[in-house]
């Protein structure tokens, strides 16, 4: 439409720059998320995919910056700039920020090609769970969990009993599966650019320097360098944000008051809080 527009023009008004629309993909990955404790998942990011890809360009760039989350989110993200690739016939660029692992690298799989910082981190190809157990606190304050259930595997791991081996089995072999699938997806992206790396699959990461000797990424620097060198120095970048509703423009929330949406986070959100400052932590953010 651009491109039909400016023919449309006289020649001494035409633009000849070339406009590469950017989505920036940022934080845990999780279903939900709040006003307060954004997080990325396939329905906070679905209107800024398709509005990437709805301009003329030669590609969309896409920037990382996730230590994982959901595999489910991770994977459903993956697959909707995948199929607007097609469908658009669209390059996609992923540049790499601090780090792009676990489910921020399966979305990183996006990807045509993948350019990281070298200190950036990527990788950890692999699957986690991690809760907390409270049991003996349970028998040190006096109270008594009662759970009642229709069927005999309906309270499986349940953080105030203590853990049963059969449980923990079947935990680990969902595990497996969903680590299968995550080891399918690098493979069928990345094929013959992989080295072999015994320690590929098991959940380390790397630098991005370390990674493109693995075959994890495709080069090394940033994207404003990396497009204007690719399209010309005239190229220029389009942040694609979500628009922003009338009332928060003004800090109201609708039927919620900003305080009783702080309450809210503060009381339900405290573990998940501290799961998410874990995984940052994890690799030394």
């Amino acid at each position: 439409m651009r491109r039909l527009f400016n023919r449309l023009l006289p020649k001494s008004w035409r633009s000849n720059d070339i406009v590469v629309p950017v989505i920036r993909l940022q934080g845990t990955i999780m279903a939900g998320g709040s006003q307060f404790r954004p997080s990325l998942s396939l329905a906070s990011c679905a209107g800024i995919i398709e509005k990437a890809f709805a301009f003329d360009a030669p590609a969309v760039a896409v920037s990382i910056n996730s230590p994982g989350g959901s595999p489910v989110q991770s994977r459903l993200i993956y697959k909707r700039i995948r199929d607007l690739a097609a469908e658009k016939n669209r390059q996609v660029l992923v540049f790499v920020e601090d780090v792009a692992a676990s489910g921020g690298y399966m979305i990183a799989l996006c990807g045509d090609e993948i350019i990281a910082d070298p200190s950036s981190i990527v990788g950890s190809i692999g699957v986690v769970s991690a809760s907390f157990g409270f049991p003996e606190l349970m028998k040190k304050i006096g109270v008594e969990r009662r759970v009642y259930t229709a069927g005999r595997n309906k309270a499986v791991l349940d953080p105030f009993k203590p853990e049963k081996k059969d449980d923990i089995e079947r935990l680990k072999a969902l595990q497996l599966e969903v680590h299968e699938t995550f080891i399918d997806m690098v493979k069928d992206r990345r094929g013959a650019r992989l080295k072999d790396e015994p320690d590929l699959f098991t959940g380390l990461f790397w630098s991005g320097r370390r990674g493109l000797e693995l075959g994890l990424v495709d080069g090394l620097g940033d994207m404003r360098s990396t497009l204007k060198a690719r399209f010309g120095p005239k190229t220029r970048l389009k942040l694609i944000t979500a628009p922003r509703g009338l009332l928060s423009r003004f800090g109201l929330f609708g039927s919620r008051s900003a305080a009783s949406e702080i309450a809210g986070a503060a009381a339900g959100g405290l573990i998940d809080a501290a799961e998410e400052r874990a995984l940052w932590a994890r690799f030394g953010l």
